[in-house]
């Protein structure tokens, strides 16, 4: 039965939907020998390449979920323009498909990455509608106020549009620098540390300590990473 190309591929572990997308409006991805369109539906015998290299879109792949402890200098892409090691350096090959990361984190910023075949999942967990809470712990020049801390509480503007913490909690500082535990449910780019600068704080460190419902082992060592075990089954 056809479907949509994104989602055939997502399923079979090439990439979230949205990364596949992309490879769409850029025009690296062809079936049947032509260009592939936003939304194409293809049956189960397409020919489907990207850039020149064919795709299989068949049965979907085993579902495996990898944790990671990513490090401060990473970057959350399979390859960097400026050589800066990249997190997929330092994964194990996955059984079948290949590994999708489900929200990134920038270069800085260490702890919680959560990966994937399961490209259907990817795209869930990624998707706005989802909601999933991300927690974080942050560690900023000074120490907030507490009208700053209902200002995050209430939602400051950012340049593209409001945001606000879910829940936001000092915990012990140390000299010249506050700790706070922090929730939101997206993941906007630079999200976290925008909305501190908003109140007049720098982030100079900022870890992530769970997305949705899986957090960051304590006993998993920055750039080490663990497979999850039958409690993968179980994510939807």
């Amino acid at each position: 039965m056809a479907e949509r190309v994104q989602k055939a591929l997502a399923a079979a572990g090439h990439g979230s939907r949205r990364e596949i997308e992309g490879w769409i409006r850029a025009g690296r991805l062809t079936i049947d020998g032509r260009v592939a369109a936003l939304g194409e539906r293809v049956e189960p015998d397409a020919v489907i390449c990207l850039d020149g290299r064919r795709l299989e879109a068949g049965a979907a792949v085993a579902r495996e979920v990898l944790l990671y402890n990513k490090p401060a200098g990473e970057v959350t892409t399979r390859r960097d323009p400026q050589g800066r090691p990249t997190v997929f350096d330092h994964l194990p090959a996955p059984r079948a498909g290949r590994w999708i990361v489900i929200g990134r984190l920038d270069t800085n910023t260490t702890g919680l990455l959560v990966f994937t075949t399961d490209g259907a999942l990817a795209h869930r967990w990624m998707h706005p509608s989802a909601g999933l809470e991300r927690e974080y712990l942050v560690r900023v020049r000074g120490t907030l106020a507490p009208a700053e801390l209902e200002q995050l509480r209430r939602g400051v503007e950012l340049e593209d549009g409001p945001a606000r913490f879910l829940r936001i909690g000092p915990q012990a500082g140390s000299a010249g620098h506050g700790w706070y535990r922090v929730v939101l449910n997206e993941g906007r780019n630079r999200e976290v540390r925008r909305m501190f600068t908003a109140v007049g704080h720098e982030v100079s460190r900022l870890k992530r300590l769970r997305y949705g419902p899986i957090t960051l082992p304590e006993d998993l060592s920055p750039g080490s990473w663990r497979l999850m075990g039958a409690e993968a089954d179980r994510l939807v």
